[in-house]
């Protein structure tokens, strides 16, 4: 019975555990010759193919980063004259690369959704896991709202995206310094979830030294 007890308990701490968590750091990879980056002026561009939520996303991040004292600008401030042209050829971008040099942009910061799938938990299916019955009667009769268990499914989506840290420097190529990859829950509203993945990310870089000191906050 104590060992059931104890897997009951392990098993219900990781629903419990993985309901509380709305976004989960996948990867995060930075340059070894790097120890740490301040740019003077950085682009945030997102990459999705809903331009409501990308909008609301690059003003979000950059208002972010602005109050941490980064100087910070979305991809309208850059690509207002080239919107109409995309998609870029290799060549259009190596453009628009020596343009971004000359407009003082030394970094890029570039996040997007690399794909999404749904998630269902049932949390309400452990509710009886550690309850034992005498009879089928009360065993039939506590478990009878597993034939309504539609209702009490929790059913949400998963975007798995990333985010890429580069450097617009002179003598190398769009260097990268720093990736993650992050994984968020949608639960409610797209923009809970672009809150969410931005805390995150803010927090990731950070950590890393990067684009914010930490030594300002």
């Amino acid at each position: 019975i104590m060992k059931n007890q104890f897997l009951y308990v392990a098993v219900l701490s990781c629903f419990v555990l993985f309901s509380c968590s709305d976004s989960e750091l996948v990867e995060n990879w930075k340059n070894p010759e790097i120890d740490s980056f301040q740019a003077q002026k950085v682009l945030v561009l997102a990459l999705y193919n809903d331009k409501e939520n990308r909008s609301v996303f690059e003003k979000r991040l950059v208002n972010e980063l602005i109050a941490k004292g980064v100087n910070a600008l979305n991809s309208d401030a850059f690509f207002m004259d080239y919107e109409a042209d995309r998609p870029y050829t290799e060549e259009d971008l190596e453009a628009l690369e020596t343009q971004l040099l000359l407009d003082g942009y030394d970094a890029v910061l570039v996040s997007k959704v690399l794909g999404a799938e749904d998630k269902v938990t049932l949390v309400q299916s452990y509710r009886n896991l550690n309850r034992n019955f005498e009879n089928f009667g009360s065993d039939y009769y506590s478990s009878q709202d597993l034939y309504t268990q539609e209702d009490q499914i929790e059913k949400y989506v998963v975007y798995h995206a990333q985010s890429v840290l580069y450097c617009i420097c002179p003598e190398k190529e769009r260097q990268v310094i720093w990736r993650a990859s992050i994984d968020v829950t949608k639960l409610d509203s797209d923009k809970k979830a672009i809150k969410e993945y931005i805390k995150m990310l803010l927090w990731t870089l950070e950590e890393q030294n990067l684009l914010i000191s930490s030594s300002k906050f």
